[in-house]
């Protein structure tokens, strides 16, 4: 009778043990990454919506009165108008402020 060759019980519970690990490691990293990159997105919207006010500045030398006004003047598209008031974004006075 011939033996064959195979993986024994305990083998398998240690790279299953192994990979649980890994699993353990890894997954609360890429949760952090994923925070990390909304709050970068977030940082990155504001400083758009800051550019245009200034653009929008210079060229009528005046404020505008929102985010409504850059838009319907063509300095924000729907997309980042969308997404600036789901992120918060205001002007008050010179500034975009973030809620």
């Amino acid at each position: 009778m011939k033996k064959k060759k195979g993986f024994t019980l305990i083998e398998m519970v240690v790279v299953l043990f192994i990979v649980s690990l890994l699993i353990l490691i890894i997954l609360p990293n890429v949760s952090s990454q994923r925070k990390n990159a909304k709050v970068v997105q977030r940082d990155a919207m504001t400083e758009v919506v800051q550019t245009q006010v200034d653009l929008y500045e210079n060229e009528y030398h005046e404020l505008p009165a929102g985010l409504s006004d850059l838009k319907g003047k063509g300095y924000l598209s729907d997309k980042q108008f969308d997404q600036a008031t789901k992120d918060g974004i205001k002007i008050e006075k010179e500034r975009v402020v973030k809620e």
